[in-house]
């Protein structure tokens, strides 16, 4: 077996345990347990422990997110409505792991792992942008993650307290967040562009501010 092997099936068998022990070194372990491998193996596929395995979750759902996308006809939808369907896709994969990606939250909030937040959520924001056809390459490109990095996390609590059938007030939060978006982007984007412009006017200002 693969050490790419080894891990899908650890993070399978550890998810089963991360609502019970949280993404702590335990679960780790009974998931290795419950598939009859050696602790040292298991040890030896996540280095870096609970953190790692918590990442390499998070990297499988953002690439199970772009497969099944990649069955929708995204084209015919307009940017707004494709990225709604990737969020959807998303959360709709994470469904039956609510309680571990409760935990998992409670997990990156420790100080020591906000990093790992951080890089988590920017992965996911970039996938699915991509899957949404973004090809911004100047300074829309960072204003369309800022501003999906901030729908997403609202959306994910929103999702985790959800009761509604088929998460339907999810949907309907979702679709409200986006609206607004749309009608503040384009103010925060003038205001990124020019803040990133900033460095190129200091410097055509350089050479009149010393003959001044």
């Amino acid at each position: 077996m693969s050490i790419d092997e080894t891990r899908d099936r650890l993070i399978a068998a550890a998810l089963a345990h991360v609502p019970f022990d949280g993404w702590t070194g335990r679960a780790l372990r009974a998931g290795a347990a419950d598939l009859g491998l050696d602790p040292a193996l298991a040890a030896n596929a996540f280095p870096g422990g609970p953190a790692e395995l918590l990442e390499a979750f998070s990297a499988d759902i953002d690439r199970r997110m772009l497969a099944a996308l990649e069955a929708r006809d995204l084209k015919a939808m307009k940017h707004r409505h494709r990225v709604a369907t990737a969020v959807r896709a998303r959360l709709e994969l994470l469904a039956p792991q609510r309680e571990a990606v409760r935990r998992g939250l409670s997990f990156l909030t420790l100080p020591r792992n906000a990093a790992l937040g951080a890089k988590c959520l920017y992965r996911s924001v970039d996938a699915i942008w991509h899957a949404a056809g973004d090809t911004s390459t100047d300074y829309n490109f960072y204003t369309k993650r800022l501003l999906l990095a901030g729908v997403y996390s609202a959306t994910l609590l929103f999702w985790l307290n959800d009761e509604s059938e088929g998460f339907a007030e999810t949907w309907a939060f979702l679709d409200r967040r986006l609206a607004e978006v749309v009608r503040l982007g384009g103010g925060l984007g003038r205001v990124l562009g020019g803040l990133l412009d900033l460095p190129d006017r200091i410097l055509r200002a350089r050479p009149r501010a010393a003959r001044l």
